[in-house]
């Protein structure tokens, strides 16, 4: 007896099955007689129907390959999306993009996500076929946000801009770009130091966006294995802060919140970047250069330093207490940008929200009438031992002076002591043990993903040991 021949399988692509969908919607035809018609089974049909909003979603993003029968998921998905975000961003600048250069930027991205994934040839034909990227002749791709026209005039600060009228205070917002030495100490600073801290918050200081602190490196070996949704700020591989990047997501979040918010931010920005996304939900209200007023209030940004610089001071007094003999300049070196990514964030939840209302209100940024001002000592960080107070303010505006020329060193972190137990027994923990957990826990919050309301916990806990550490 001779067995049937296996029936062949008919699969549709992303074009034929939108025709499926359009022909069940507009038609009184059975899924029964659209699979007679396209010479499938009734079964597949029955699946694109329960795949019909993921199906219109790729159909509708204009960077699925509509002729293609199957997608089958990248394994390295968070690599595939990173570089074409990266490929979009590059094709709106005109950046004349090849295939060397996606490889190498894959693996750049990879390096960046602690992935241990090597692109070939062959993955990259896959990418592009999966996302639609033409080839043979090169061509010029439209970018993704078509540019934001020109920004009105600035307006007189003698009074509140008129388009801020529009808006309640729940909903202006107001952002800045501070630089920060981020493991300077009193006498001893330089360049290489540097990155550049982007702070945004609500007039009511009810809403502070996730800190994005932008640095020179493009892939610190402290990132090594960390995820980076689970950490409580953004880190970005250059000293420019990504605007387009971060304006674009601005906008999904508000957009998701179903609201229209104003944005102060700082005139150059507008001016200088490249390719700024077209908002729904963001206007953007740019301050002159000429303007005396901040497009976050000064007194802000200055609480935010003023509390990094506490923190930073309590880390390096803890580290020369963990071994003796440990000078400044040794613990300062210690200090990685992994470090400042967490001080930053430690930092920006510290400052208060009765002081962000008064100075929105004072700089005249938020309608209001000017409220009583807070008390400087409850609203800023005790000054650390050893220091004047004039001497901790000079410290805490330290960017504002011209940096010390140095040569930049790679960073480098401390080896820990091995631990020896006696007779059979384990030895009481001891500082080191103390810092050591301490830096383990935070490891393991990292890599494994947790929520940013358990690091703002763990800070409050490591502040503490720290001080423990010292007495």
């Amino acid at each position: 007896m001779e067995l049937c021949s296996k029936k062949k399988l008919h699969a549709l692509s992303l074009a034929e099955k939108i025709q499926v969908l359009e022909l069940l919607d507009e038609s009184k035809m059975s899924q029964s007689e659209v699979a007679r018609r396209f010479q499938v089974s009734q079964p597949q049909i029955s699946r694109i129907c329960k795949n019909k909003e993921k199906l219109l979603a790729d159909w509708c993003s204009g960077t699925a390959n509509r002729e293609r029968k199957r997608k089958r998921e990248s394994k390295y998905s968070g690599i595939d999306e990173a570089l074409l975000c990266w490929y979009h961003i590059a094709r709106a600048k005109a950046w004349d993009v090849t295939g060397p250069m996606l490889l190498h930027k894959a693996k750049e991205l990879a390096d960046i996500m602690g992935q241990d994934f090597v692109p070939s040839i062959g993955w990259l034909v896959r990418w592009k076929r999966r996302n639609n990227v033409g080839f043979g002749a090169r061509h010029v791709l439209v970018p993704p946000f078509p540019p934001e026209p020109p920004p009105p005039a600035p307006t007189p600060q003698a009074q509140l801009p008129l388009s801020l009228k529009d808006f309640s205070p729940e909903d202006i917002f107001g952002c800045a770009e501070v630089p920060l030495l981020y493991r300077a100490v009193p006498g001893r600073e330089g360049a290489c130091d540097r990155v550049q801290v982007l702070l945004c918050t609500n007039s009511r200081g009810t809403e502070k966006r996730r800190v994005l602190v932008s640095g020179l490196q493009a892939a610190p070996r402290c990132f090594f294995g960390v995820s980076s949704e689970a950490l409580p700020a953004s880190y970005h591989p250059d000293l420019a802060i990504p605007w387009s990047e971060w304006l674009a997501q601005f906008d999904r979040d508000m957009g998701l919140q179903g609201r229209q918010v104003a944005l102060l931010l700082a005139a150059r920005v507008v001016e200088e970047s490249v390719g700024l996304p077209q908002l729904c939900h963001v206007r953007l209200l740019p301050l002159s250069a000429a303007s005396t007023t901040p497009s976050l209030p000064s007194s802000v940004v200055r609480a935010f330093k003023a509390h990094y610089r506490h923190r930073l001071l309590g880390k390096l007094a803890a580290a020369q207490s963990e071994r003796a003999g440990t000078s400044l300049a040794a613990a300062r070196a210690a200090i990685t940008v992994l470090d400042a990514v967490h001080l930053a964030a430690a930092a920006w939840a510290k400052v208060p929200l009765r002081l962000i209302v008064s100075s929105f209100v004072q700089e005249g940024l938020a309608p209001g009438k000017t409220p009583p001002a807070p008390d400087k000592a409850s609203e800023m960080p005790p000054v650390p031992g050893g220091l004047s107070l004039e001497e901790f303010s000079r410290f805490v505006d330290l960017e504002g002076e011209e940096p010390v020329s140095r040569v930049c060193k790679e960073e480098v972190g401390t080896e820990g002591e091995e631990r020896h137990g006696e007779d059979g027994f384990e030895p009481l923990p001891t500082k080191a043990d103390a810092l050591r957990a301490l830096s383990t826990l935070r490891r393991w919050f990292e890599c494994n993903g947790t929520s940013p309301e358990l690091f703002e916990n763990f800070y409050a806990c490591e502040e503490e040991v720290e001080r423990l550490c010292c007495l």
